[in-house]
């Protein structure tokens, strides 16, 4: 506890450390006799810091009392003391509260009065009966006060004892606004809703944003970070300020710069502890051993969830003191009952309860847990409490629980089973069999969402020196799909026939799925040699399945499967979900894989004839099918052949499969796969919804090659709205996934959105210039699936650009794409291309076959344009009557798809056109017609007479006549003058007339 006056003049210019800075010395102490220890600027704060400085503003109508309320780490205790330096109007007084002094009735009250003594002029009071403490604790800080400004900042006020934590609530609540005393307290999260606290304003600290938590690293690392390193430091303090600075003092330079790998755990007991401070100590022998119990309970759930009340209860009739806390009237204050569940306050308390337990006691609070399950009959669970009783190596317990976790009759989670995985490992004296479960360990993680866990265990797998090829497979695995996931796709790519290759002899099976997640790698980056290269090295290993399987050799060799003979129904199970499995023995490959090989491989071998058969039998597989890999492979196959009704069946059958019995990580490329058939389909709305979540199931499982897609299909669905900053910044970020991870397919996508929302807005030579890189064929092009589906926009925007002879050139290359038959808009498209360059004695009945073309595949979007330009051009010929007709209709249908930039388009033609009444303009455009206030709008923007004439299809010399009208009709002499005057109605009214 301090007391301390601060002089009138302004603060020192220091900033805190974000976890508990030194206190300031009292006027009576010595100097310092060392320097103190750096301290780091508070570093995204900027709402607290203003929030704080608000209450201690007299002259503000703030109230006078502010809560601070968060976990452990975030920066109470920094911010009060920030706020006590910064406080110049008159004296401080701070009182940080003790647990060691919460059981005494009045200490906090009496704490408070001893810093008041040591205020100038300051005099002892009497110490009051709790029954009139909340009135003597308001006179008192009146007193104290005397008139002048006084801040008081109680630190910790949750840890006050009864009596005077009611006293304080009471006198906070009872501060006039105008008055002198102002006061600030500190509380842990749960406890900003107790009734001591009720009725006060509560600020709630949250974790750090990544920017704040980056310059904070960057600050507290004495020396360069490794990227990666940085990564896992920022993943693992998640947004924690105190966390990551212990995690760096812990580190060396070394481990820093990348040149050595990270501690395993990267928390270490003492880094916790320090950042939970008094929260671990302090407690009574019983109190810690419940908290330990609750603590240890909770290893084996999802975080967030709680232990089992009735668990606790029966293990603590067995852990000694822990029964005592429990019969006693309170809780400690860290602990919470709620809907028959023990929560500790969040995770870092929890822990740092149990890494600081001592190892004896820790093992046996697991002992206690184990036999409780045991007697309840969780075979499972009980397995794993007692792995954790156990100290040293134990071998048969470690077969044990790696069999349990590789049965899939086991009713376990993903994640339950990844820790039973590094529980054996841990058990293991064997440096091969320790690799094996840390590898199956890595993919278990992997499937559940957690990929940075996956990455640190499959890094720890390979520590062990030699290894056999399986094991180096299935690690190479695991780094490949982790690559694929999240990171370059060509690296993916190399790992993944890495592993295809060293699987091959003892686990073909599996080594045909790393060839096919290969092949799905240079997919992503536009390679498609790559992909077909990729797809004939599996197919090589499909062939060595089968002869292994007639000759019974597949996987006889291997100990994991000698050692668990009860294992083999887990091999279908690992191939439906992707990833290896270490007690998996090698299966012979059904048909879907083998179907989805011959008919991908084909298709990119340009034999269409064969590849038709194969990709449907994959898309029939599809209703047999449970599994979301199996179920991705028929979803790709489906938009192959350019069924996407089917696609979107499959992707929504994908996405219910996934959610109901995972992997969790499958998710949000179930997700993808449904938003962008939806989106060929123009089911925009729905399409950008599945997109929207998608992205967030993405960003949560660390899936950024993912995420980048989503950006993209939600760039793309917004490009056919008025929404060109949406579109911006999605195509943004999916550019900048893609470009650093070679994802050449998604850097397609995202420049298409912004090619056609330039086209959308008016603007085809923009338009041109974007779209016209990603139609051109080879490794400078767009990728090589998707720019087929580029080039209607890039024809009507190069006409409309004067670029006819450009866009002639690719409609020849898109008629052979149209007889394929992969997209159903396809043959309608190609008619309206070649409307678009033909001669006008031919174009007319080239527009007529694409709406009867378009009839007949449906999708509003795409007709509704092809409407849109045919209308143009009848008007253009002053066939007047059936440009209404067609521009009305396309009207209607890009407002039924939520086309509204395009739907502009529409009542721009029908107002110039003479079919529809003007909207209201200001000012003199009031006197310009339609026509000569879209050439106008034109003009201002920056537009020749030329470009004006290509964008609204008419001559240029009928450009000139109308602009000297306009001219005329404005009063204005010059381009410069006509931008002025249009500038202003335009932005009142963005919609062109």
């Amino acid at each position: 506890m301090t007391g301390r006056t601060n002089a009138p003049q302004s603060p020192p210019p220091r900033s805190p450390a974000p976890q508990s800075p030194p206190q300031s010395p009292s006027p009576q102490s010595p100097p310092p006799q060392s320097p103190p220890p750096r301290s780091l600027p508070l570093h995204g704060r900027s709402a607290e810091l203003a929030a704080l400085s608000a209450v201690s503003d007299l002259s503000g109508p703030d109230a006078p009392v502010l809560v601070l309320a968060g976990d452990p780490g975030l920066g109470r205790t920094a911010l009060i003391a920030w706020a006590a330096r910064s406080f110049a109007a008159g004296p401080v007084l701070r009182v940080r509260a003790s647990r060691a002094e919460s059981a005494l009735p009045l200490s906090g009250v009496h704490a408070l009065r001893c810093a008041a003594d040591g205020l100038p002029g300051g005099r002892t009071i009497g110490v009051p009966d709790p029954g009139t403490a909340p009135e003597w604790l308001l006179r008192s800080l009146t007193d104290a006060a005397a008139g002048s400004p006084l801040l008081v900042c109680v630190d910790d006020a949750h840890l006050w004892d009864a009596p005077s934590r009611a006293a304080l609530g009471f006198a906070a609540r009872r501060l006039p606004a105008a008055g002198p005393v102002r006061l600030l307290l500190t509380v842990a999260g749960p406890h900003a809703s107790d009734p001591d606290f009720a009725a006060l304003p509560v600020l709630t600290l949250g974790p750090l944003p990544s920017s704040a938590m980056d310059a904070l690293l960057d600050g507290a690392a004495y020396g360069p970070v490794d990227p990666a390193v940085r990564a896992e430091l920022l993943d693992e303090a998640q947004g924690n300020p105190a966390l990551l600075r212990a995690l760096v003092a812990g580190l060396s330079a070394e481990e820093l710069s990348g040149a050595r790998r990270l501690p395993w755990p990267l928390p270490d007991a003492e880094a916790l502890r320090s950042v939970a401070g008094a929260q671990p100590a302090g407690f009574s022998a019983a109190a810690f051993d419940l908290l330990l119990l609750v603590a240890a309970a909770h290893e084996h759930d999802p975080e967030g969830v709680g232990a089992d009340a009735d668990l606790v209860r029966g293990a603590a009739a067995r852990f000694g003191r822990a029964r005592t806390a429990l019969d006693t009237d309170r809780l400690p204050d860290v602990l919470a009952l709620s809907d028959g569940r023990f929560r500790l306050a969040g995770p870092l308390i929890r822990r740092a309860v149990h890494a600081c337990a001592p190892p004896d006691r820790r093992r046996a609070a697991h002992r206690a847990l184990a036999r409780v399950l045991e007697s309840e009959g969780h075979g499972f669970v009980a397995l794993l409490h007692r792995a954790w009783s156990v100290a040293g190596h134990a071998p048969p317990l470690a077969d044990q629980l790696s069999a349990a976790a590789a049965d899939p009759r086991v009713a376990a989670s993903r994640a339950q089973r990844s820790v039973a995985y590094v529980r054996a490992a841990e058990l293991t004296a064997d440096p091969r069999e320790r690799a094996e479960h840390l590898t199956s360990a890595a993919g278990q993680a992997l499937l559940a969402g957690r990929a940075r866990v996956a990455r640190r265990l499959v890094g720890r797998a390979v520590d062990g020196g030699a290894l056999p090829a399986v094991v180096r497979g299935r690690s190479a695995w695991v780094r490949g799909v982790l690559a694929l996931r999240d990171g370059p796709a060509a690296d993916a790519g190399e790992a993944l026939l890495l592993a295809r290759s060293l699987l091959a002899a003892d686990d073909p099976a599996h080594a045909l799925l790393a060839g096919l997640a290969a092949a799905e790698a240079a997919w992503a980056t536009g390679d498609s040699v790559a992909c077909l290269r990729a797809l004939n090295a599996a197919d090589r290993t499909a062939v060595a399945t089968a002869t292994a399987v007639v000759h019974g050799r597949a996987g006889a060799d291997r100990p994991a499967v000698r050692r668990a003979a009860g294992r083999a129904s887990v091999a279908r199970a690992a191939t439906r979900s992707g990833v290896p499995h270490s007690a998996a023995p090698a299966a012979e490959p059904d048909g879907l894989p083998r179907d989805y090989l011959n008919g991908m491989r084909a298709m990119l071998e340009r034999d269409f004839g064969r590849a038709i058969p194969w990709l449907r039998r994959v898309v029939e597989h599809a209703w047999e099918e449970d599994g979301p890999e199996r179920l991705l492979w028929s979803g790709a196959a489906a938009l192959l052949l350019g069924d996407v009704p089917a696609a979107c069946r499959i992707g929504a059958r994908t996405l219910a499969t996934a959610r109901s019995h995972g992997p969790e990580a499958a998710v949000p490329r179930a997700l993808e796969l449904l938003a962008y058939a939806e989106l060929r389909t123009g089911q925009h709305a729905r399409a950008r919804a599945h997109a929207e979540e998608g992205l967030r199931a993405a960003q949560r499982y660390g899936q950024s090659n993912v995420a980048a897609h989503h950006h993209a299909v939600l760039a793309l669905a917004a490009s056919i709205a008025d929404e060109s900053t949406l579109v911006a910044r999605h195509a943004d970020a999916a550019l900048t996934t893609a470009r650093r991870h070679g994802l050449m397919q998604a850097a397609t996508l995202a420049e298409w959105a912004s090619g056609r929302a330039d086209l959308g807005r008016g603007r085809p030579f923009e338009a041109a210039a974007r779209l016209g890189p990603l139609v051109r064929p080879g490794p400078d092009g767009g990728h090589f699936a998707v720019r087929m589906l580029v080039m209607p926009c890039y024809v009507e925007a190069a006409v409309l650009a004067g670029q006819r002879e450009d866009a002639r050139a690719v409609v020849e290359e898109f008629a052979l794409w149209a007889r394929f038959g992969a997209d159903v808009q396809a043959p309608a498209q190609l008619a309206r291309c070649r409307a678009l360059v033909a001669d006008a004695d031919r174009a007319d009945a080239l527009y007529e076959d694409a709406l009867a073309l378009h009839a007949q595949a449906g999708g509003d979007f795409e007709q509704a344009r092809t409407r849109l330009l045919y209308g143009k051009w009848l008007r253009r010929r002053r066939r007047l009557r059936e440009a209404g007709g067609c521009l009305r209709a396309a009207l209607v249908a890009f407002e039924r798809c939520g086309a509204r930039i395009w739907a502009e388009q529409a009542r721009a033609e029908l107002r110039a056109n003479g079919a529809a009444p003007a909207a209201a303009r200001a000012g003199a455009l009031d006197g310009l017609t339609p026509q000569q206030l879209r050439i106008a709008r034109c003009v201002a923007e920056g537009a020749t007479n030329r470009e004006v004439a290509l964008r609204l299809a008419v001559s240029t010399r009928t450009v000139d006549y109308h602009l000297r009208k306009v001219f005329a009709v404005l009063g204005v002499r010059s381009r410069v003058e006509l931008s002025r005057m249009v500038e202003q109605p335009v932005r009142e009214s963005p919609h062109p007339a």
